[in-house]
């Protein structure tokens, strides 16, 4: 898992919401209804693009130094960190019984889909 820290700029909005947009990431732009709100979707919104970025191979600058980011009166800067997994597929050689695979043939499941739910609920529950 990657780990990035981007400063992300936050504009407050009349209605006590706030847009949030990143310098360093052009089109990563997000809005949250309340601050607590406009933390996590920051934070969403950061994740995502950088995944996105990864996956169709898109370079993108590193996070600029949070003093150096301009803001306008009444925004704030603050660091916002995203946890990034790969989640690009890899082929992996695994073994089971025949009278299991004889069933998931059978019953037209997919292995690797089947599996990877497993993993996930397994991960999910540590």
């Amino acid at each position: 898992m990657a780990k990035y820290v981007y400063p992300a700029v936050f504009h407050p909005n009349n209605d006590g919401s706030f847009t949030i947009f990143y310098p360093d990431l052009p089109g990563c732009i997000s809005e949250g209804k309340s601050l607590e709100n406009a933390l996590y979707m920051a934070q969403d919104a950061l994740t995502q693009w950088i995944e996105a970025a990864t996956e169709n191979n898109i370079s993108f600058s590193p996070a600029s130094v949070i003093d150096s980011v301009s803001h306008e009166a009444g925004e704030f800067v603050s660091l916002i960190r995203a946890d990034v997994k790969d989640g690009r597929a890899v082929k992996r050689t695994i073994s089971i019984p025949k009278w299991m695979d004889e069933q998931v043939a059978a019953s037209g499941l997919s292995l690797s889909r089947v599996l990877q739910e497993a993993l996930k609920e397994r991960f999910s529950a540590n």
